[in-house]
C-alpha cells in the first residue's frame, strides 16, 4: 500500500503568522438527521465526542493529527480521524448507519488542511474571509464554513492564535499562496494584533 502524500508536500511559510500544510488527515463526510438518536449515537461513538452544535468544532489534536467532529450544515458533519483509520471508520459507520437515511463518504484524499498560527493569525485570516474574527466574536472551538477569496473553505480555531483551514485538494496551492500573501510581513494591518514594539 502506498504512503499518502499531501498536496504540497508539507509547504510552510513564516511571516506575520506561520502557515504550514498539515500531514495527511482522515476526513469523512457524514450526512443525515443530526437530531436522530441512532445517528447521533453511532457518529458520537465513532468520533469519541458529542455531536457539535452549529458553527462548532469538537476536535482534539495530537501527534496522529485531528480527531473529532465539525458542524458543516444542519444535516452534515465532518469527522476527523487519523488518515490510516479513515477507510475502516467509513466501513464501520456505513454498517452502523445501515437502514437510516444517511451518507458516509471518505474524502480524506480530496481535501487539504493547513495550520495558521501566531499573534497575527486573526488579522491574516480576516483579510481573506467574510467572518467576524474579533476575539469577542470568534473563540477557540468555533467553526465556519465560508470562502477564502475565490474558493470554498472552512476553518476552526483550535486555540487562541491558532486556526486549522480546510479546502479542496485541487485548490491547495491557491489557498496556501493566498494565506502566505496575507501573512507577508509587509502586509501588516495590526487590527486584532498589536504590532511588535522594540
Amino acid at each position: 500500500m502506498s504512503e499518502p502524500i499531501t498536496a504540497l508536500r508539507g509547504a510552510a511559510f513564516d511571516g506575520l503568522a506561520r502557515v504550514e500544510e498539515c500531514p495527511p488527515q482522515g476526513m469523512i463526510t457524514l450526512r443525515g438527521d443530526l437530531a436522530a438518536r441512532p445517528f447521533a449515537r453511532a457518529v458520537g461513538t465513532a468520533a469519541g465526542v458529542k455531536l457539535p452544535g452549529p458553527n462548532e468544532a469538537r476536535v482534539e489534536i495530537d501527534a496522529a493529527g485531528a480527531t473529532g467532529l465539525c458542524w458543516m450544515s444542519p444535516d452534515e458533519l465532518l469527522l476527523l480521524c487519523p488518515h490510516h483509520e479513515a477507510a475502516a471508520m467509513e466501513a464501520d459507520l456505513s454498517r452502523a448507519l445501515s437502514g437510516q437515511h444517511a451518507l458516509v463518504v471518505n474524502v480524506s484524499d480530496a481535501r487539504a488542511m493547513f495550520r495558521l498560527s501566531g499573534r497575527a493569525a486573526r488579522d491574516v485570516l480576516a483579510k481573506l474571509a467574510p467572518v467576524d474574527l474579533a476575539p469577542s466574536a470568534f473563540r477557540p472551538g468555533m467553526f465556519r464554513r465560508t470562502r477564502l477569496a475565490q474558493v470554498a473553505a472552512a476553518f476552526w480555531m483550535e486555540e487562541d492564535e491558532s486556526f486549522r483551514i480546510l479546502c479542496f485538494r485541487s485548490v491547495a496551492q491557491y489557498v496556501f499562496d493566498l494565506v502566505k500573501t496575507a501573512a507577508h510581513p509587509a502586509s501588516s494591518v495590526a487590527f486584532h494584533a498589536a504590532p511588535d514594539r522594540p
